[in-house]
């Protein structure tokens, strides 16, 4: 059994990765009332994390393709080790923040190269084994994450869903040390250091402006002057890469229109099908005075959807066109979030949730498989790892910048829903921040306008999620014209999954390294 071993390293890495992401979501209220800190505060607890992804994982995989993709895959494990403890002893917000960035950091290196180690290690009939055990892996994190932060937050504390980490990373290592051969690109290109630092400016910038507008408004001069500086840095990023001998994204992918179709599905869909978790386990736990665990397994529709939807569509959809598997996904996707808006009254309780959680599992699973394939087929085969890896960016970025937007939407929610209560802005200040259970208890007449708070602010999250799921299912059918088939047969990647191919080729059939 010791040619599994290599898996085995991988699947660790993966694994811990996604319970991390879906950990932190049933988190919040608790790091919210331990740390006293406000609406902003944890929004960029969730955003840093998926911003250092998608800023950073482009020049991760040039990197590792140089210097080994093993001692990368085994500095990101240790980087996310070190990170991990840091999060857990964070003295503040801000601390936690900084190292939540960190972690990203360690997790794009790790993202950057699991496929490929799989790829290196693996031919044949026991390389299709392989990606089919990470992709079920990577389903069962997905589905188990809330359910193990629930417990961890629940019984022990917030503080032990980084702390959990540390052991599994410790396996991590040693399992890759000991059996994980090294592995490169002869022909690697060059490092962008000026386009990642661009891209990087710019992604952080319009993100903080995003997430200033819940409490200043759209027209604040310092929301300006972010937006400003992020159309700025992207200005910069796309000079440096026209310039560039060796740019870490080729602008030249995007005269396809099916490329750019797929990017904006990409895009769209982490925005569409998760920004509003985060808002739903704020509402669940400070308003429905539900415990962490409790909170989390009324997430858990939407990964056992996609885990079950994606095995089923791989087979019976493959070869199907990625306008009917990527726009049709984001279809549900689209329609499930405008099925909870529409469903959720004040008063109603998690139940109401359950159909359309389930419909937009079903449209992630639909989607998911597809996207990678429709990229690889939209480019040259020698841009395949690049079309790879700018889908891998569009997801994280889609999701930094959709938790930003939703987050928007959310709170001017809440002060629609307060409005003729007679609540001054401080309310909202303290519902969004996740302190709803403090109002109740100091207030129990309360209960009326912060049940009618949250159902304005909900339904508004929901409606803005669906608009961007039907957004996208418009732009996939308009832009792609390509008949790329789904991907094989497996489970859905969730947020912070990477999908896509390394060096050329789709994932399951690059040639060893």
């Amino acid at each position: 059994m010791r040619k599994w071993l290599p898996l085995t390293a991988v699947c660790l890495g993966a694994f811990m990765l996604l319970v991390d992401v879906t950990i932190v979501t049933v988190a919040l209220p608790d790091m919210a009332a331990d740390m006293h800190t406000g609406f902003a505060g944890l929004q960029w607890v969730m955003d840093v994390y998926a911003l250092a992804l998608a800023a950073l994982l482009l020049g991760a995989g040039s990197f590792a393709d140089r210097i080994g993709r093993r001692r990368v895959y085994l500095g990101g494990l240790t980087l996310f080790a070190a990170a991990s403890l840091a999060c857990g002893l964070a003295a503040g917000p801000a601390q936690l923040i900084a190292f939540r960035a960190v972690q990203g950091l360690g997790g794009a290196a790790m993202f950057a190269t699991t496929m490929a180690l799989l790829s290196s290690a693996y031919q044949g009939r026991d390389r299709g084994i392989a990606f089919g055990v990470w992709g079920a892996v990577n389903g069962a994190a997905a589905a188990a994450g809330p359910i193990i932060g629930g417990l961890l937050t629940e019984h022990f504390g917030w503080r032990w869903i980084f702390f959990i980490n540390l052991p599994v990373c410790a396996l991590a290592v040693y399992v890759t040390a000991k059996a994980v051969a090294e592995s490169r690109n002869p022909h690697a290109r060059g490092l962008d250091l000026p386009g990642t630092a661009a891209f990087t400016a710019g992604a952080a910038a319009l993100t903080y402006g995003l997430i200033r507008v819940g409490e200043h408004g759209w027209t604040a001069p310092a929301t300006l002057a972010l937006f400003g500086l992020g159309a700025a840095a992207f200005a910069a990023f796309v000079l440096v890469e026209l310039r560039s001998a060796h740019p870490m994204l080729d602008l030249a992918l995007f005269r396809s229109r099916t490329f750019v179709g797929v990017m904006a599905g990409a895009l769209l869909l982490s925005g569409a099908a998760f920004s509003y978790l985060m808002y739903v386990s704020l509402w669940l736990q400070s308003a429905e005075g539900m415990g962490p665990v409790a909170a989390g397994l009324v997430l858990v529709p939407l990964s056992l959807a996609a885990f079950a939807v994606s095995a089923v569509a791989g087979r019976m959809l493959h070869g199907a066109p990625a306008r009917l598997t990527v726009g049709g996904g984001l279809l549900l996707i689209g329609v499930g979030a405008l099925l909870q808006g529409w469903m959720l009254e004040a008063g109603d309780g998690w139940a109401v949730l359950v159909p359309g959680l389930v419909v937009t599992g079903a449209g992630v699973g639909m989607a998911t498989p597809a996207l990678a394939a429709a990229a690889m087929g939209a480019v040259a085969p020698a841009r395949a790892g690049m079309a790879g890896g700018a889908l891998n960016t569009a997801r994280q970025l889609g999701m930094a910048l959709g938790i930003a937007v939703i987050g928007a939407v959310f709170h001017s929610g809440l002060a629609d829903g307060l409005r003729g209560s007679g609540q001054a802005g401080g309310t909202v200040r303290a519902l969004a921040s996740g302190r709803a259970g403090e109002l109740l208890a100091a207030a129990p007449a309360a209960r009326d306008w912060v049940e009618a708070a949250f159902a304005s602010g909900l339904r508004e999250a929901f409606w803005a999620s669906g608009v961007m799921g039907l957004a996208g299912a418009a732009l996939v059918v308009l832009l792609v014209r390509s008949a790329g088939p789904a991907a094989p047969a497996g489970p859905a990647p969730v947020p912070g999954t990477a999908t896509g191919a390394r060096d050329g080729v789709p994932s399951g059939e690059r040639a060893s390294a």
